[in-house]
């Protein structure tokens, strides 16, 4: 089995790409993968140290990689990477056994520090904003309906069309 520093599992080429030659640069070997079967497929042929996951892999979840990755290597640490962060989903992938969490754009150095023991986040001081605590809300609200709209929209009280726009829309930033 060939040993591998970095997984990249993301749905966007152009990022895997991009993240996998600045880890190169920093002289680290990657293997790229666009969805959970291929690198289901990969992971028979190689031992990877360390994984970067994306969220949302085309119509899969990312939690559900963690599980296939930590079930088929327990060892590797395993980084959770996404543009739709929240509090929920951050929390689900951690319970999955992701070592950390990080909402996108994040540069490779800051990809390296999430891996490090040693190093505590950055928690803004500044309280988010009252945009940002609804899009926590419906994150975590979703997540507790098992990410089905219909069941969500009725528990918010509001219409199916209206979550689905909200939910469309990147989150909001602090």
């Amino acid at each position: 089995m060939n040993e591998i520093d970095f997984l990249i599992l993301d749905d966007d080429p152009v990022f895997c790409q991009t993240l996998a030659r600045a880890l190169q640069r920093r002289h680290f070997t990657c293997l790229q993968c666009h969805t959970i079967a291929a690198m289901t497929e990969q992971l028979t042929r190689h031992r990877v140290n360390r994984a970067v996951i994306d969220l949302k892999i085309g119509e899969d979840n990312g939690l559900q990689a963690i599980r296939t990755l930590i079930g088929l290597q327990p060892e590797c640490e395993i980084l959770m990477l996404t543009g739709f962060a929240s509090i929920a989903t951050a929390i689900d992938a951690i319970k999955a056994g992701a070592l950390n969490y990080l909402p996108k754009p994040a540069s490779a150095d800051e990809i390296l520090k999430a891996f490090d023991s040693n190093h505590t986040p950055d928690i803004p001081q500044q309280p988010p904003s009252v945009n940002r605590l609804e899009w926590e809300h419906i994150q975590r609200v979703l997540q507790e309906n098992g990410g089905n709209i219909s069941a969500t929209a009725r528990a918010l009280n509001m219409h199916r069309r209206t979550l689905q726009r909200k939910l469309a829309k990147r989150p909001v930033q602090q």
